[in-house]
């Protein structure tokens, strides 16, 4: 018999299993929901940008880099575009150098290419763009492209390079850019528009191209393109354009400064030319130069090292680093002190009889016998010693030291260069931190009579020597020196002035700066002055002061002769001067390394260079500087560690 089934309970069983299916599918499609609305609406924005993110690259655009151009609108600094060989070293799966080898086959790949790139791959993360060759032809640029599917990772970019077209002139003001090294990496990451270096390659390294960079560099743009699966671009989707860096305009007359540097020939020194009644340089020279060219694709080893081991120091920027005593030329100063404070008067005079003894040490005059009877006009126009051997002791290390602060010897001028020297405008106090013991830290007096004529531990920079000249001119109105007269706008042309206003005033008398500046005058158009023979026949009344300083002293009863000396240890000579005499429109300062009588070596270039930017005249080919060496040999570049005697110098001008 059959047995009954349970219909109730299959139906109870059934019902349940249906219950649970549905709980399950509920709770699948609940699952899928929640997965759905978390995806698509809590997250849509995260995973909208990471879709975006791999469809879309936004790339940097560099900006323009700003012009630099001296007063007159003549171009020093510029850019081009060219193309560059890249390699992304992350994206790249063979061999390197089995890659350049194939790469060299289409595109012209020397050793020293390659010897850069690594250096640059050393100093530069794994996943940056880095140049193997740049500026290729259209053939190389060509012949690249129709094979680039063999090369991943490799890649053309179009940039944009710095060029310096008047070469190695003015080199130590323009200065130069360089490739972002990983110091200087850190540097931007440190700074606060640090992402306006995005995409950016080169930076400042010397000069204004360093003091100004954030001017000069501009503002990054970006542009959002998109992309296909294998990175190539399709299209471009939005771009905010970058903003060029600002323009500089120079207060420094080009054809002042190559008149200049060709005056110079191959020796070396340095020369400052500004304008009293504003600050503007207009001429700065440091001799020898170099070429900036060199350095903006980076500098092959040999250049660097020749550029490094030249005993002529090429890099070191004369004017703004290298010291030297001022010889002669600090006289004026002295004798406007003496003025002022009411140590002299015009007339009172001495008996110069060719020394000064002090403290049983004899201190020689330049001339043999003396120059006679002295007042203080004469002591400025034969350059007398004695005079300022005598007055340096009436006056005293600190109160010279006072009087000369505001001057700027020995002082930071602020120009806008980075790396300026401070120089050694020396006092009591000075002495007293300089050294450690005591013997050492005490100041002797035979100390001071040296200060007089510019020696001893005087030690200034030619940019200070020429500030002082040039405010003594502009009878102590203190104008801050700079290089840069004005920035310019590149899309408005809006000009901006950089120095607007004067610095500050030294009270001075007016009848004692123009007598100072009479005695001046005296020195290039009196019979006798110093710079009377260089001077004579200008179309134009200039006033100036010769000066000849020793680089090591002299033994005591030993006399200085310049052809048996060695040539790196003879005299330096130097020339300050000021023209037009009742309204100057320049004042300069500068020495000549090793080429002894200021007269005789200095005097003659600072000629050429006020001939040339007051009437428009240059040297004739006869009358250039000769540029042979008298012993073929190289000056130090800076004498602010040479040791002197006071009391065995004797000074020739």
């Amino acid at each position: 018999m059959n047995e009954l089934k349970n219909t109730e309970r299959e139906l109870y069983y059934f019902r349940m299993r249906l219950i649970f299916i549905g709980i399950f599918v509920f709770a699948c499609f609940s699952i899928l929901i929640s997965r759905f609305v978390w995806l698509q609406i809590v997250k849509y924005d995260d995973y909208a940008l990471q879709a975006d993110d791999n469809r879309i690259d936004v790339l940097p655009v560099v900006p323009n880099r700003g012009l630099i151009m001296d007063r007159n609108g003549v171009i020093l600094a510029q850019n081009y575009s060219a193309y560059t060989l890249e390699i992304t070293p992350s994206k790249i799966t063979q061999d390197m150098d089995l890659l350049i080898d194939n790469l060299s086959a289409l595109v012209d790949i020397q050793p020293k290419h390659r010897k850069r790139f690594r250096k640059l791959l050393e100093e530069s993360k794994n996943f940056e763009s880095l140049p193997i060759r740049t500026r290729l032809t259209d053939d190389e640029v060509a012949r690249f492209t129709a094979q680039r599917f063999r090369f991943p990772g490799v890649d053309i970019q179009a940039r944009l390079f710095r060029q310096y077209p008047q070469g190695d002139s003015a080199s130590h003001v323009i200065g130069y850019i360089g490739r972002i090294s990983s110091k200087d990496q850190e540097i931007i990451e440190d700074m606060e528009d640090s992402a306006n270096y995005k995409g950016t390659n080169y930076i400042g390294k010397e000069g204004l191209e360093k003091s100004y960079e954030t001017a000069l560099h501009g503002t990054t743009g970006f542009s959002r393109v998109e992309v296909s699966a294998n990175g190539r671009a399709v299209r471009t989707l939005s771009r905010t354009p970058p903003t060029s860096g600002q323009n500089l305009i120079l207060s420094v007359d080009i054809e002042l400064q190559k008149v200049i540097e060709e005056a110079f020939g191959d020796r070396r020194g340095a020369l400052v030319a500004i304008e009293p009644e504003t600050g503007d340089v207009l001429a700065f020279v440091s001799k020898p130069t170099y070429d900036p060219n060199l350095f903006v694709e980076g500098i092959d080893q040999q250049s660097w090292t020749e550029l490094n081991t030249s005993e002529d120091r090429p890099l070191l920027n004369r004017p703004l680093s290298g010291t030297y005593p001022p010889g002669s030329t600090y006289k004026p100063y002295m004798a406007l002190a003496a003025l002022e404070l009411g140590k002299r008067t015009p007339s009172q005079a001495i008996a110069d009889t060719g020394f000064f003894m002090f403290g049983g040490h004899r201190f020689n005059d330049d001339k043999p016998g003396g120059h006679g009877i002295v007042d203080m006009y004469r002591s400025i126009v034969v350059s007398c010693d004695p005079y300022y051997y005598i007055l340096a002791n009436d006056l005293g290390v600190d109160t010279i030291h006072d009087f000369m602060k505001p001057f700027g010897f020995g002082q930071k001028t602020g120009i806008d260069l980075e790396h300026e020297k401070t120089g050694l405008l020396p006092s009591t106090e000075w002495k007293r931190t300089a050294y450690k013991k005591a013997a050492q830290q005490k100041w002797y007096a035979g100390e001071t009579i040296s200060l007089g004529i510019g020696q001893g531990y005087n030690n200034f920079t030619p940019l200070q020597m020429a500030h002082a000249m040039a405010t003594l001119a502009n009878n102590g109105i203190v104008m801050k020196p700079h290089l840069v007269k004005m920035t310019e706008d590149p899309k408005t042309r809006q000009k901006t002035l950089t120095v607007p206003k004067e610095s500050y005033r030294i009270p001075l008398k007016q009848e004692n700066v123009d007598f100072i500046k009479h005695a001046m005058v005296g020195v290039t158009s009196v019979p006798g002055g110093t710079g009377y023979m260089k001077f004579r026949d200008a179309e134009y009344v200039s006033g100036g002061k010769t000066g000849t300083a020793q680089v090591v002293g002299i033994k005591k009863g030993e006399k200085y002769n310049a052809k048996t000396t060695a040539e790196r240890q003879r005299d330096n000579a130097l020339y300050i001067a000021f023209a037009p005499a009742d309204k100057p429109r320049i004042a300069l300062a500068m020495v000549v390394e090793n080429a002894g009588f200021g007269a005789e070596s200095a005097a003659p270039i600072a000629r050429k260079a006020l001939d040339y930017y007051l009437l428009g005249k240059r040297p004739s080919d006869k009358d250039k500087q000769p540029t042979s060496k008298a012993d073929g040999t190289a000056a130090s570049p800076t004498q602010a560690d040479a040791t002197t005697d006071p009391a065995a110098q004797e000074i020739r001008d």
